[in-house]
């Protein structure tokens, strides 16, 4: 029997529909997806802390046979505007509640930062310092609370720093700080998937999958998704590797326009990324000129973010389908001895 995999659906994918979360839930039932990961800001005001409410909801979840994943967790104990300290800790412990409430076990963190690209933000060394020293203390509300904080793989650090990250708090893969990965993030920060997957796998509790690429421009390189298939992420492999993990990890599309500029050829950025090995650089260069081949045959085509609502619909009914094709193309798993 081939290792289960549940396949779902990021809410973000659906944004241009302006489904509330009930209709979301419906979306996902009809269209073949087996849960939703929820981005945290999506329930009504009046009704995000309400007990029963949540309680609802969850149920209507497990009527649908939808696992539920929950976000609204932040992990940049900093105002991204102001670069002013804040208090992270009373946001992470609603959404802790929350998700409890809602039998969830994962509560994704996207703090939504791209400090690389500006001279604004603090070092990168200065911002895991301060994380540590936040998060560490919340690891243990996050366990009486029975989830895991999942840091996703954005635009703000590398596999490398995260680890650094996890190390300086005393954690432990499969406890209460884990990642959430996404599989053509780790472009834009200079990884390769494989590679990177690779370095956290003990710590992934939820993903975003994501394919993607890269092209060579004149200020170095751009990162851009594509639908399911289309682009350079090797999800065999990446899927086999999550296969290997003793707990069950749901597979939750993320997709959406747009591309993401990454000026290499500036020494300055390019002296940001000080884990990326020759290697890696390599390999990622070798996946930029796959994929231009791919553009110059037809077969790949970057998506402007504002043409994203009339692609919308299409391509995550068909990414969930092919997710699903990749599944069940992956070798069975050894058996058990007797």
């Amino acid at each position: 029997m081939k290792k289960k995999f549940s396949v779902g659906i990021d809410s973000y994918t659906l944004l241009p529909l302006e489904l509330t979360p009930l209709e979301t839930l419906d979306w996902a039932a009809a269209h073949g997806a087996e849960g939703v990961q929820f981005s945290g800001g999506e329930l009504p005001v009046e009704l995000i802390d309400e007990e029963p409410y949540l309680r609802e909801f969850a149920h209507t979840a497990r009527d649908k046979k939808l696992y539920l994943e929950w976000g609204g967790g932040q992990h940049i104990p900093f105002d991204m505007e102001t670069w002013e300290s804040r208090d992270i800790a009373p946001v992470n412990a609603r959404a802790a509640r929350q998700a409890a409430l809602l039998g969830a076990t994962v509560i994704r963190s996207c703090s939504g930062g791209l400090m690389r690209w500006t001279d604004r933000a603090p070092p990168t060394d200065t911002l895991i310092d301060a994380m540590a020293r936040s998060l560490e203390p919340q690891m243990a509300m996050l366990a009486d609370h029975g989830v895991t904080l999942a840091i996703e793989l954005h635009f703000e650090f590398t596999t490398f720093e995260l680890l650094r990250l996890f190390d300086r708090c005393g954690a432990e893969p499969g406890g209460c700080l884990g990642v959430c990965l996404d599989t053509m993030n780790v472009f834009t920060m200079l990884e390769d998937p494989v590679a990177a997957t690779e370095r956290i796998l003990p710590w992934v509790v939820a993903t975003h999958v994501k394919d993607g690429g890269l092209l060579l421009d004149d200020g170095g390189l751009i990162s851009f998704p594509c639908a399911i298939g289309d682009g350079l992420v090797d999800f065999h492999t990446i899927f086999t590797l999550l296969a290997s993990l003793d707990r069950p990890i749901n597979l939750s599309l993320e997709d959406h326009g747009g591309s993401f500029a990454l000026p290499i050829l500036d020494p300055e950025f390019f002296g940001r990324f000080p884990d990326l090995s020759e290697e890696e650089l390599v390999s990622l260069l070798r996946l930029a000129q796959a994929a231009q081949r791919r553009v110059d045959e037809g077969s790949l085509a970057l998506l402007d973010r504002a043409e994203w609502p009339r692609h919308c619909e299409s391509r995550a009914i068909n990414g969930i389908e092919g997710i699903k094709r990749i599944v069940q193309s992956l070798p069975d798993p050894p058996a058990e001895p007797v």
